[in-house]
C-alpha cells in the first residue's frame, strides 16, 4: 500500500509533469540551490529514485524546467503577435510588454532559461536545446513580418536576424536590470516598456 501513489502516477503517465510542475514551484519559492531530485521527491510523496526514471541528474531537471519555460515563452509570444482585435502596433508593444512582465514575474526561471547554469557550461539537453531555438526564430519571424509592413525604424534593411537580436538584447536588458536589482522601481516598468515601443516603431 505504501508506493500505491507512485504507481498511480505512473500508470496515469503523469509524474515526469508532477515533477516539473513541482520543482518548477521549489525554483520560485527558494531558487536553484534548493532544488534537488532528493527534495523533489519528499515534496510529490514518491520514492527517492522515482524521479531519476525521468531526470538523470539534477542538470536535467534544471533543463527541463527552462524547457517548459521557453515553450510557455514562446507561447505568449504567439498570443500577442496574433491577438485578436489589435493593430499591429498593439501587438508589438504587447510583446515587449508581456516579455518583461514574464521575466519580472518568473526571475529565478528567467535566470535559469538565459543563464551560465545551462549555456555558458554547456549543459543543455537536447529538448531544451529544441524548445529554445524555435522560440527565439518565432522572434526572428514576428520582426521579419513588422519590417515587411514598414513598423519597425530601419525596416529597409531588411535584416530580420540582426534587428531582433537587437529587439530581444533590449527587452532581455530591460528584464535583467529588474532581476538583478540594478534598477529597483518596479512602479515603472510599464513606462519603460512603453518608452522602448516608442524607440522602435516608426514616427
Amino acid at each position: 500500500m505504501k508506493n500505491t501513489p507512485e504507481k498511480s502516477k505512473y500508470h496515469h503517465g503523469d509524474l515526469r509533469t508532477t515533477l516539473l510542475h513541482v520543482a518548477g514551484e521549489m525554483l520560485k519559492e527558494s531558487g536553484i540551490e534548493e532544488v534537488s531530485l532528493r527534495k523533489l521527491a519528499a515534496r510529490v510523496g514518491v520514492s527517492r529514485t522515482a524521479p531519476y526514471h525521468h531526470f538523470k541528474d539534477k542538470n536535467a531537471l534544471l533543463c527541463g524546467i527552462a524547457e517548459a519555460g521557453f515553450k510557455q515563452l514562446h507561447a505568449m509570444n504567439n498570443r500577442s503577435f496574433n491577438a485578436e482585435g489589435r493593430s499591429t502596433k498593439e501587438k508589438f508593444s504587447l510583446f515587449i510588454h508581456e516579455y518583461v512582465n514574464f521575466a519580472k514575474s518568473n526571475p529565478d526561471l528567467y535566470e535559469l532559461m538565459f543563464g551560465r547554469t545551462i549555456w555558458k557550461q554547456e549543459n543543455s539537453t537536447q529538448e531544451l536545446r529544441a524548445a529554445a531555438y524555435p522560440c527565439f526564430q518565432y522572434q526572428v519571424t514576428m520582426t521579419r513580418e513588422w519590417q515587411k509592413l514598414k513598423l519597425l525604424n530601419h525596416s529597409g534593411e531588411d535584416n530580420a536576424l540582426r534587428a531582433s537580436q537587437v529587439l530581444w538584447g533590449t527587452v532581455h536588458g530591460i528584464a535583467k536590470l529588474l532581476i538583478d536589482g540594478i534598477y529597483t522601481d518596479v512602479a515603472h516598468v510599464e513606462e519603460i516598456c512603453d518608452y522602448a515601443v516608442d524607440m522602435f516603431l516608426v514616427h
